[in-house]
């Protein structure tokens, strides 16, 4: 064979002291900890052991910085903007303001989108659904979402969410990956490389997309909302298909039996893995660690999706939608069953939210596919002892205007894009339960107490997942990256159990 240019093999040598450099002193330790490991291994586990400080750490991850609440994360992100006064932001003086413009000082010059920018006037649109008050926290709910009124007291509602972005893709990669321009990685992804793997027989991080009943206007979903960015490749997120096999070629060609495929993937690994040596390329052991994984899944990913075995309790919890693969509830039943084999962090995407116009049929169909499913998820993880270690969450990447987009009667309307305030909730996983945080006035429009940014939010979720979010860092071009990025972010207490 003949050897590598001299520039090649200098970069392989130098990518190699490095890595000793940086991790030989683990080296030892390592070795003797993937010995004691071997028989979790050999079942398809990675066993969880405590460190010096007495916190359980995954072999190969970074660890958390302390024992996390939650050890799973169920993220349900509702695509283009749920209209949080139609939801959980009741304003009943709205009522009395119908059809009368915004104030100026109100709207205080606020930028907006190029939908409503010509609008000669801004036309206040109150809610045209009821609400009522539930539970011991008297939570405000829009009468589409009976099922969730019911458990308002295991969730925590944060009615100050607020971001920069105006409009779709700079707002769900902000929402996603802590910046509005694309390359960082996810939320998702940071959860992988800090936490590390349960089982792996399955990914670590994985992403489901429901199709929502109506879908008169949805946006684009892509790969880049759950990418590793800067992070080792094996650390983005691994997409199941909603209807089908939920990974393509997922059984092996007809006439080539699992034996053959093990010795073609062995031959392959070696290729790669002689390749890994000589240029140090971390790309090259993503690609050996996804193709050994993708065996794995050839048996794993069949029972997963085998909902024959779940009995006839459990469709009568999430619905008799569960039943049809893409269904929102069919999604977050399979989020259940994937945190219940280990998995660290499952992303739901639903769109249609993105109501610029008809809020009067679109919005009851959107609450129709996700209230009961919601609930039922929260009520099934609890009855099967996984809520306390499962957080989920529950938003889009923006709000709605008070006033209405386009032609307004007390029947109908349509709502535009609104950044200054929204609502998310959580559940589970260290989440205070019974919590309303923050205050909004009387227009839903901007914030008048304890305002939540996107990076707070990223802050405590990171902080329930065990991560100081200041020192959880990954070096990149010189520089050390995190998830909150440069600016202010503050862990939020009152929204933790």
């Amino acid at each position: 064979m003949n050897p590598l240019p001299r520039p090649l093999a200098e970069l392989g040598l130098s990518l190699t002291r490095r890595r000793f450099f940086e991790r030989g002193s683990h080296l030892l330790g390592g070795l003797s900890l993937a010995a004691l490991a071997g028989e979790e291994a050999a079942r398809g586990e990675s066993a969880a052991v405590a460190g010096a400080d007495g916190v359980a750490r995954v072999p190969g991850a970074i660890g958390p910085h302390f024992a996390p609440k939650a050890k799973h994360v169920i993220y349900l992100h509702m695509v283009g903007g749920p209209p949080q006064m139609d939801l959980y932001d009741y304003k009943p003086v709205m009522n009395d303001w119908y059809d009368k413009d915004l104030p100026e000082s109100v709207r205080n010059g606020q930028r907006l989108t190029t939908m409503t920018s010509g609008q000669k006037r801004f036309p206040i649109a109150p809610s045209k659904f009821t609400f009522a008050r539930h539970g011991q926290s008297g939570m405000w709910v829009t009468e589409l979402l009976p099922h969730t009124a019911s458990m308002v007291d295991q969730m925590c509602f944060i009615r100050t969410m607020h971001t920069e972005a105006i409009n779709h893709e700079p707002a769900i990669t902000y929402m996603q990956t802590g910046n509005q321009l694309h390359g960082r990685p996810c939320l998702g992804a940071w959860t992988a490389y800090g936490l590390g793997s349960l089982n792996q027989d399955l990914p670590t991080f994985v992403v489901l997309v429901a199709k929502p009943t109506n879908t008169e206007q949805v946006q684009a979903i892509g790969a880049r909302l759950w990418s590793s960015g800067y992070l080792p490749g094996e650390y983005s997120g691994v997409s199941f298909r909603s209807a089908g096999d939920p990974i393509l070629y997922i059984n092996n060609p007809a006439g080539v039996p699992a034996a053959v495929r093990r010795t073609t993937l062995d031959g392959l690994a070696a290729l790669n893995q002689r390749t890994l040596e000589q240029l140090g390329d971390p790309e090259t052991r993503t690609r050996i660690a996804q193709y050994e994984m993708a065996f794995r899944m050839q048996t794993s990913v069949p029972d997963l999706a085998n909902l024959a075995t779940e009995p006839e309790s459990t469709f009568a919890l999430y619905g008799e939608e569960a039943k049809k693969p893409g269904t929102f509830a069919n999604t977050v039943l399979m989020a259940r069953r994937l945190v219940e084999r280990g998995t660290r962090f499952v992303q739901v995407y639903l769109n249609n939210w993105d109501t610029h116009a008809n809020v009067a049929v679109r919005l009851p169909m959107q609450c129709k596919d996700i209230d009961q499913a919601c609930h039922g998820l929260v009520q099934d993880l609890k009855s099967r002892g996984l809520l306390d270690s499962t957080l989920i969450i529950w938003g889009g990447e923006f709000g709605r205007t008070v006033y209405s987009q386009g032609g307004l009667s007390r029947e109908n309307y349509g709502r535009d894009h609104h950044p200054r305030c929204f609502t998310m909730w959580m559940a589970g996983g260290g989440a205070r339960g019974g919590q309303i945080y923050g205050e909004t006035d009387d227009f839903s429009y901007n914030i008048v107490k304890d305002p939540v940014h996107i990076r707070d939010f990223h802050a405590t979720v990171l902080h329930l997942l065990g991560f100081d979010h200041e020192r959880f860092t990954h070096r990149h071009l010189g520089l050390d990256f995190k998830l909150t990025g440069v600016e202010p972010a503050r862990v939020i207490p009152e929204l933790m159990a």
